[in-house]
């Protein structure tokens, strides 16, 4: 049944993920009420759903813009049931912030297959991630997306290829100019978070391992699926499909390399896995195992979510 409602493009698919969203958010939050003392407090967390919900809709909108999926909504769905089956990623503004400017950084990638204005979308691309390293710094990797797809589309350019270190040298201007005017330990902090670390002995519950290990195992699942049916999606397309991938692969060593592990650090890696899922599903035939597989992720991560609380 709920392959049927999200096999389409609704907008009441969208209004109820939100709705659950929210819900999910505020729930969240009680766990520490004192937030609802302070009104900046509850501004910068209605701020932070706000870009929670937009890091639903880019997602959604980058997956659909592109032909990286049917007209369906599964992706809102899975990224929203990822979101929720970690919940102290819906408290970590700074990953979730960083995430956001990653996924505008996707955006102006992955469009770049249509060869228009391609220099204006890299350094846009470059931008965003520099900007997103600010708020966590091991997301700089992802600027290999970035000379990845310089390398698919418009190589032969020597331009393209300068464009990041001249969004890198625009970011790090105004990111030295803020620290130096308003907030001088700002510049230690990036580079105190430059720091790597594999110790993953951080898991204070059962249930954050359960969540853990499932999401491992759909992360590597639809991986490997996406990887194996790679060669039969149109060749205009594979290019598309190749940064999905990478970017996943990128965001599992973001979490792998990053200090002060937790299972929120997975966040990078939440949109690449719902459309490698998207992608699964639609091209399942058997409508049970459909089924079966949205129910295990959305089912599974609600009640994770709850049992967490």
């Amino acid at each position: 049944m709920i392959t049927s409602i999200f096999s389409k493009s609704r907008p009441i698919n969208y209004i109820a993920v939100t709705t659950l969203l929210v819900a999910c958010y505020f729930l969240y939050l009680q766990k520490h009420p004192e937030w609802m003392n302070s009104a900046e407090e509850i501004l910068s967390k209605v701020g932070l759903l706000l870009v929670l919900a937009g890091s639903l809709f880019i997602a959604n909108f980058v997956t659909k813009k592109n032909g990286l999926s049917k007209d369906n909504s599964y992706v809102f769905l899975f990224f929203f049931s990822f979101m929720v089956l970690f919940p102290s990623t819906l408290g970590n503004s700074n990953l979730i912030i960083s995430n956001f400017f990653v996924l505008l950084a996707l955006r102006r990638l992955i469009s770049l297959q249509s060869l228009l204005t391609p220099k204006e979308k890299i350094f846009d691309a470059s931008l965003w991630i520099f900007v997103a390293t600010i708020f966590h710094f091991w997301s700089i990797l992802f600027i290999i997306i970035v000379f990845v797809s310089i390398l698919f589309h418009v190589s032969r350019d020597y331009r393209n290829w300068v464009l990041p270190f001249i969004a890198f040298f625009s970011v790090g201007v105004i990111t030295l100019m803020y620290a130096l005017i308003f907030d001088k330990s700002l510049i230690n902090t990036v580079i105190d978070s430059a720091l790597i670390d594999f110790d993953f002995n951080y898991f204070t519950n059962n249930y954050q391992n359960f969540a853990f290990s499932l999401y491992v195992i759909i992360a590597i699942f639809f991986f490997v699926t996406q990887s194996l049916t790679l060669p039969n999606k149109p060749l205009n397309m594979q290019s598309s499909y190749k940064k999905i991938i990478v970017s996943f692969i990128i965001g599992a060593v973001v979490f792998l390399i990053s200090a002060e592990k937790g299972n929120s650090l997975l966040i990078y890696t939440y949109a690449p896995v719902a459309i490698m899922a998207t992608n699964h599903v639609e091209a399942t035939q058997v409508n049970w195992m459909k089924e079966t597989i949205v129910y295990v992720i959305f089912g599974c991560s609600l009640l994770t979510f709850f049992s967490q609380l």
